[in-house]
């Protein structure tokens, strides 16, 4: 009876063991059942008439056998028949031929090799559920941050072990151009993916993704998490500039001031964490023309030229702001272009162009602001954009009155007149 009670205490090892790698007690007992009659079947050739009770309250463990009652003499296969003497030996004394015996069997008689190979087996089958809880814990955390301590560095990537020692691998080419890590420094990454090969999880982080900056305005930017301030877009090129497109759904809460913060206290911890990576906040809007201007900020685009079925724009702008739109290493106008979805091609305005036009904002004596602000919504900025468009596509594009246009055209022809 002694070595009956050593049963219970593995079930109860096993129990704690699971409470380490969080597995739950129900699937615990699942896998220990099915590990129980495993090593049955391989000892008895077959576990169909073996029963395996398990009391996860108790933590003990008892196995009966199922054994069918045949005359003294003509047991053929011990592991499924019973002789009727030895039946009714068995506290079983009303046995009769024909009839189930159940019989009560004690692991330890069966040996040392039996034990071994059923905690073999426990433990095969453990890792395995320790290895797919991983894969799903993680595959429903794509694109979510996490923190880990960097462990080991190599020349390709990074090893980083989480709270509950996880490793997450961040490969060279997910990390931040400038980045450089110690053995034991915390380092956060957003979960870019997670690969389960041959029940073996593989998580791979990254600190390029577009989704790390926008967990870190998450976190930095209470409008955001809260869900008052939307991010609509991001472009990045690591380590060098960003842009990021937001817009509020509460009239009163100014989305870019939001993010920045007071004297830049919101953003300057997101741009540290990045390693100075130029950040530009932008409000959104929905209309295509408005958008690509504030993308090419802060360029003053003069005109543009849409093609939305191609998502290809023309951008006209004055010589000064050309190299403005540009940017250093074309890095500019290449986020502009991610940002917006656009293919941005830049055109310099004319000498004599640029010396005769004038911007729409310097009309406002003559020509009431909601009405200068409409026309700059859809892409015209200055008063030849205007002159040079045809009277119908601003009264559609600006939603205007036909009246309302037509004083525009004359005040604007006016001022080139004289």
């Amino acid at each position: 009876m002694a070595k009956k009670e050593a049963t219970p205490n593995m079930v109860e090892q096993f129990a704690e063991f699971k409470e380490l790698k969080n597995i739950d007690k129900t699937t615990m007992i699942s896998v220990l059942e099915e590990s129980f009659r495993n090593v049955l079947a391989k000892m008895f050739g077959t576990d169909e008439n073996l029963d395996v009770i398990l009391n996860p309250d108790k933590g003990d463990c008892e196995i009966y056998q199922n054994l069918t009652v045949v005359p003294d003499g003509e047991v053929q296969n011990p592991n499924l028949e019973i002789s009727l003497t030895d039946a009714r030996a068995d506290d079983d004394p009303d046995a009769e031929v024909g009839e189930e015996h159940t019989k009560e069997i004690f692991f330890d008689k069966f040996g040392r090799r039996a034990i071994l190979n059923l905690r073999q087996t426990l433990q095969s089958k453990i890792l395995d559920l320790q290895h797919e809880a991983i894969f799903e814990k993680f595959k429903d955390l794509e694109g979510e941050l996490v923190s880990g301590e960097v462990y080991q560095t190599w020349s390709r990537e990074t090893l980083l072990l989480d709270d509950e020692k996880n490793e997450l691998l961040l490969p060279k080419s997910e990390s931040i151009p400038g980045d450089f890590f110690r053995k034991g420094e915390t380092v956060r990454a957003v979960i870019a993916n997670v690969d389960n090969k041959n029940n073996n999880p593989k998580i791979t982080v990254s600190r390029t993704n577009e989704q790390f900056m926008r967990r870190l305005f998450e976190l930095e930017v209470p409008e955001i998490h809260d869900g008052l301030i939307n991010i609509r877009a991001v472009a990045r090129i690591p380590g060098e500039r960003a842009k990021i497109a937001v817009e509020s759904y509460d009239d009163r809460i100014d989305p870019v001031g939001a993010c920045v913060g007071v004297k830049g206290s919101r953003i300057h911890g997101i741009v540290r964490e990045l390693r100075n990576e130029n950040i530009d906040v932008i409000n959104y809007t929905a209309n295509p023309s408005l958008f690509i201007q504030r993308a090419l900020s802060p360029a003053k685009v003069s005109s543009i030229r849409l093609d939305e079925e191609e998502k290809k724009a023309e951008v006209f702008l004055r010589p000064e702001e050309v190299s403005l739109a540009i940017g250093k290493n074309g890095l500019n106008i290449k986020l502009a272009s991610m940002l917006t979805g656009y293919t941005i091609d830049v055109y310099r305005d004319t000498e004599d162009s640029y010396e005769e036009d004038i911007y729409l904002d310097d009309f406002k004596d003559e020509i009431d602001e909601w009405v200068i602000e409409a026309l700059k919504n859809v892409g015209f900025v200055t008063a030849k954009s205007v002159l040079n468009a045809p009277r119908d596509m601003i009264i559609e594009k600006a939603d205007l009155e036909e009246e309302t246009v037509d004083g525009i055209l004359a005040i604007l022809r006016a001022e080139f007149e004289d």
